[in-house]
């Protein structure tokens, strides 16, 4: 425990100052402060990430299907962050960008066959939601962008710095200029960006309806069973992301041998 707190407090330039009282409730003696406890380690986790990132000593702990994940992520974080609140005068809400990547993801997988990001979504009651993002909300702070607490179960995302799009192709870069030219204006109507989210990624309703918060399956995007449809028959889209599972499906074996 002593060795955890030590790592952490010599990070503590990384580390948003509300983390302080945190560790002091963990590491005194005779308490333990569980949330508190885990939101250390998983911050812990983020900074180990980081460092090696930072040092150059690993460029990737596993092959990633998609190439710079991670800064894909961040900078579209952060482009919705800064975007969002430059067309709508408020910070952007949590609902909002969940609903963003969202639709950039599966957006991209219907036109293209491949998502942008690839990040993992459960069917929620108000739309698609990224769990990998959402469980860490309380304490996710990267260089570009961090999450604020504003009380009340109610967070925002701060812009930090400035996006990198060079990470993006020109069509994702117009997905996510369209999503924040349509819904940024309309802020304070979040129903309206969920509703659009029930319509138009098909993925969604098809989970939801079946099981309810359950894991998304991308292939759901399309309207038909693509595996048992025949090749000459496949659209371009339905070619390509069935190259886009059959290769992840092939690195996994790979690594597992």
């Amino acid at each position: 425990m002593q060795f955890l707190a030590v790592l952490f407090l010599e990070s503590r330039h990384k580390v948003h100052d509300h983390f302080q009282p945190r560790i002091r409730r963990v590491t005194r003696k005779g308490q333990t402060d569980m949330p508190a406890f885990r939101c250390l380690l998983q911050h812990l986790t983020c900074l180990i990430r980081l460092y090696i990132r930072e040092r150059g000593m690993v460029r990737r702990v596993e092959e990633r299907m998609i190439p710079y994940q991670d800064e894909k992520r961040d900078n579209a974080i952060c482009f919705f962050a800064k975007e969002h609140r430059a067309r709508a005068g408020t910070a952007l809400a949590q609902t909002y960008l969940y609903k963003y990547l969202a639709f950039l993801d599966f957006l991209s997988v219907e036109k293209t066959g491949t998502p942008s990001i690839g990040l993992e979504y459960r069917a929620m009651k108000m739309g698609p939601v990224p769990p990998a993002i959402y469980n860490m909300r309380h304490c996710l702070k990267t260089p570009l962008f961090e999450f604020v607490d504003e009380g009340s179960s109610v967070f925002t995302i701060k812009a930090k710095g400035e996006p990198n799009l060079d990470y993006f192709s020109p069509f994702e870069i117009d997905i996510m200029m369209g999503l924040v030219t349509k819904y940024a204006k309309n802020f304070g109507k979040a129903t309206e960006i969920s509703e659009d989210s029930h319509k138009q990624i098909k993925a969604w309703k098809k989970t939801f309806d079946k099981t309810p918060n359950g894991i998304i399956d991308y292939i759901l995007t399309f309207d038909i069973d693509l595996k048992n449809k025949p090749e000459k028959d496949l659209g371009h889209s339905e070619k390509c992301y069935l190259t886009y599972v059959a290769t992840k499906h092939a690195s996994k074996c790979s690594r597992a041998r």
